[in-house]
């Protein structure tokens, strides 16, 4: 069994990299993201209060991220591992995850401030299907439109310069100093993000001792 958590800063790259590993490892990707995400487009009354945090840059409670996490792992559909993606984010939660899971390891994918607010000023999600695009590495072949379902491409309410700003400068002042408790476990194995994505993904597994096998880069 398998059992990892993916950190690094906004459009870094978490997503691509850990449903890649899911897809060949059979781990259980579980998005802290994407469970917030269905909330909104489900319209809960969860969902509505999550919409008004992030509309104004601010980051969900970490109480409220931390029972979305302990239901979903309760679940325990993960028979061959999990990759935990939004989580951690502050010391309480790195110490229960520590203390609860016999982690193999952290995953930090590190990307420049700069590369950061490149790329997620460049991302769209369809309203229909909710499939992500980032306009610098996929771009839709008619402008706006999905290719899958035809829904629309918008931008997320959160991503404009200022929000995207304040996530970093939480990112630095909350999860860096979490990253230095998992780094003083010996956790930590640190890639390059910067990089295409499949080059990062053969290195985490390079460093993961996984192997690379019969690695397809692109995801279906």
């Amino acid at each position: 069994m398998r059992k990892f958590a993916i950190m690094g800063p906004q459009g870094c790259g978490k997503g691509t990299q850990a449903k890649l590993l899911a897809r060949d490892f059979e781990v259980v990707h579980i998005s802290v993201g994407d469970i917030l995400r269905w909330h909104v487009q489900s319209h809960t009354k969860l969902g509505a209060r999550i919409k008004r945090i992030v509309a104004s840059g601010q980051l969900v409670t970490d109480e409220l991220v931390d029972d979305i996490v302990r239901e979903r792992l309760e679940q325990h559909d993960w028979n061959y591992g999990f990759i935990l993606d939004g989580f951690p984010r502050n010391e309480a939660q790195a110490l229960f995850f520590l203390e609860r899971y016999d982690v193999d390891a952290v995953i930090l994918i590190e990307v420049s401030d700069a590369v950061v607010l490149e790329r997620v000023l460049s991302r769209r999600l369809c309203d229909r299907c909710g499939l992500d695009y980032n306009l610098i590495l996929h771009r839709p072949e008619v402008p706006d439109v999905c290719d899958v379902c035809k829904g629309r491409l918008l931008v997320r309410p959160d991503d404009n310069p200022e929000a995207v700003r304040e996530r970093l400068a939480n990112y630095h002042a909350r999860t860096r100093p979490i990253i230095e408790l998992f780094r003083r476990k010996e956790l930590v194995v640190a890639v390059d993000g910067e990089r295409p994505a499949a080059e990062v993904q053969a290195d985490i597994r390079r460093r993961l001792g996984l192997g690379l096998g019969a690695f397809a880069p692109e995801l279906p």
